[in-house]
């Protein structure tokens, strides 16, 4: 056994430990967490904060050969079709660069991550990884007569990751129909399958789904689609299509730039157990501008972190959208954001009993914060794995 002293220990269930001892076996399982040591067994002394593994609840590995390939500050739509224009690259070319992003997640202390799919390129990586993926398969399809199709085809592609830990999402309000949302709701209803799904990313999502009008109306035309039967819904896009979701699944919001209070109230009126992601670098990436975070505080939701792609993103580290968290929104506390980058995260994907706490028979790996100002992130914190 190993035992690790540092100023302080954040079990995340408990108040932090001021001269913690975390003891661990051989395998990684924490055997105790307190302030006192296990008789015989030699403590390693460290300065900083101990805490669990880092739960980056939404990632796109296969998009990392992009890093630096997409210009910054440019709106969601423009950079929807410059994804889209530039994804396609040699296999080998996507799977080397998922393997280096796969190995920056795991330095970065990270140690599950809930990722988006939408071809087979990221399943090598992810069978040797040492990370536990659960892997959305994204549909898409706006055009009615699609729906079918499209629907098969992910579910296709769902039977190749298995028995990875897989399941089937929507993408977006703007890239799937309703026909197709009724397929994806009939089918979680009837078979365990997370879920979940862009929302709320830029103003002209809302505007298309209120008022058909916008910068999504150009991209449609620019993938050569008729949208001629969509109608205007008069309520922003989240509001139009929760009644088309499930109830018997968790269903995570990621980004939510532009979610303001009456979505919120309105989302809290269904039966739909909802859970939030901020993923802040890639929205000041993508539109420059952050979530309404404080919204969300107060109102019971289990609020995740991600760190969406390299394509919208300089790296793959909790630690740095906590940063850009405390920054912007500085009566964030630091449990507050260990909260959100831990056990929150791992009660979404399911995996709560292993991971996102520090408890005796856990494995939920150990993180050394570094460079504290009291109990702030700053600058000049800094992450690094002790397991």
């Amino acid at each position: 056994m190993k035992s690790f002293r540092a100023d302080y220990v954040f079990p995340i269930i408990a108040d932090p430990i001021k001269n913690g001892i975390v003891t661990i076996d051989d395998d990684g399982k924490i055997v105790s967490v307190s302030a006192f040591a296990q008789p015989n067994i030699e403590v390693e002394q460290l300065n900083g904060v101990i805490c669990p593994g880092f739960v980056n609840t939404h990632c796109h590995v296969e998009l990392s050969h992009l890093h630096k390939q997409t210009q910054q500050g440019i709106g969601l739509v423009d950079f929807i079709t410059a994804v889209q224009q530039l994804r396609n690259s040699d296999d080998a070319a996507i799977t080397d660069a998922a393997t280096r992003a796969d190995q920056q997640m795991y330095d970065n202390g990270i140690v599950a991550v809930g990722d988006i799919a939408n071809s087979a390129n990221s399943l090598h990586v992810k069978k040797n990884s040492k990370l536990f993926y659960h892997t959305f398969i994204e549909v898409f399809s706006f055009l009615p007569e699609r729906a079918e199709q499209a629907f098969e085809s992910a579910l296709e592609l769902v039977k190749q990751f298995k028995p990875l830990s897989a399941s089937l999402t929507p993408h977006a309000p703007y890239s799937v129909s309703k026909d197709l949302f009724k397929l994806i709701k009939n089918y979680s209803d009837a078979n365990h399958n997370l879920l979940s799904m862009h929302n709320q990313e830029c103003e002209d999502e809302n505007k298309f789904y209120r008022y058909k009008n916008g910068k999504f109306i150009e991209m449609y035309e620019t993938f050569g689609l008729d949208i001629s039967y969509f109608k205007p819904q008069a309520r922003n896009s989240i509001q139009s299509v929760i009644p088309l979701l499930s109830n018997k699944q968790k269903f995570l919001l990621v980004h939510n730039t532009c979610t303001n209070l009456k979505d919120i109230y309105f989302v809290k009126r269904f039966d739909r157990e909802i859970n939030w992601c901020f993923c802040p670098n890639a929205n000041l990436y993508i539109e420059g501008r952050l979530p309404k975070v404080d919204l969300f505080l107060d109102e019971g939701f289990n609020i995740t972190l991600g760190t969406d792609s390299l394509a919208s993103n300089d790296k793959l580290c909790i630690l740095s959208e906590m940063r850009t968290l405390q920054q912007n929104f500085p009566a964030l506390t630091i449990n507050k954001l260990l909260e959100w980058g831990t056990i929150n995260g791992a009660k979404f994907l399911g995996i709560d009993d292993e991971v996102g706490t520090l408890e005796p028979g856990k494995k939920p790996g150990l993180n050394l914060l570094t460079g504290l100002d009291g109990f702030k992130i700053t600058a000049d914190t800094q992450v690094k794995r002790l397991l």
